[in-house]
């Protein structure tokens, strides 16, 4: 299963003062949408997304929690949680066989989304080894 806090990507929301809901838009049977957890005064210096995604990480004892912004994988590891980042969940799909991490890649450095040569180098090692990234 997968949870989602109650918001979309970025300020989209804010910025057309609209819900997934009155889209039409439905998660998938597999996604559990939550709302925000309440706000934990010792996460008060990451950003809201970071802060709510480790406090609902938390309170639910999840497995894993995608996050990439550093500070937030930081204080998320300093917590114990389990953590893997963008480019970690298309390495296990590039593995799974279900889509090539080189085109997904490619298709991901068109966005504005940020990472580094020595990120991509690592996983790229990872995937070349066999080994978890």
């Amino acid at each position: 299963m997968c949870l989602c806090l109650g918001r979309l990507p970025g300020n989209w929301r804010r910025r057309t003062r609209l819900q997934p809901s009155g889209l039409g838009l439905r998660p998938p049977e597999w996604c559990e949408i939550r709302p925000d957890p309440p706000l934990d005064p010792a996460l008060q210096f990451l950003d809201p997304g970071e802060h709510a995604a480790i406090t609902l990480a938390l309170s639910v004892n999840a497995d894993r929690l995608l996050i990439d912004e550093q500070a937030g994988r930081a204080e998320a590891e300093r917590r114990h949680l389990l953590v893997t980042g963008t480019l970690g969940v298309l390495a296990e799909a590039h593995r799974a066989g279900l889509l090539d991490f080189e085109v997904a890649l490619a298709q991901l450095r068109q966005t504005n989304f940020y990472m580094s040569a020595d990120l991509v180098n690592c996983v790229r090692r990872r995937l070349s080894l066999g080994g978890d990234s």
